[in-house]
């Protein structure tokens, strides 16, 4: 279990954040608000940890999400998403997200 806790720590907490780094304090910041702004804007379809990861100058965005809407609704959120966080955070954003039809389908391996 520690294992796994420490693992989430890294996901949260990603090497732009440490002290001294470029930017430390704006990537924490800006992580908190895309996680916020994703749990918000896609209210209680996520199962899995909100993903963020750094290349250059673009963010992605990963997680796992339920199929509770339609794929049009699905599809403008994407759209709305990426396009707010693209404009708020003056570089490309891309969402990577996988469906699953219930929370259940999504496997855990405890170490």
């Amino acid at each position: 279990m520690e294992s796994c806790f420490l693992s989430l720590q890294v996901l949260l907490h990603p090497p732009a954040n440490l002290e001294g780094g470029l930017r430390s304090a704006d990537t924490a910041i800006e992580d908190i608000f895309i996680r916020k702004f994703m749990t918000g804007t896609w209210h209680s379809l996520f199962v899995s940890e909100v993903i963020i990861k750094r290349q250059h100058n673009m963010i992605r965005i990963a997680g796992i999400i339920r199929q509770a809407i339609s794929p049009r609704k699905m599809y403008f959120l994407l759209g709305y998403c990426e396009e707010l966080l693209s404009y708020w955070l003056q570089c490309p954003v891309k969402l990577e997200l996988q469906t699953v039809a219930d929370k259940k389908d999504v496997v855990f391996k405890y170490i």
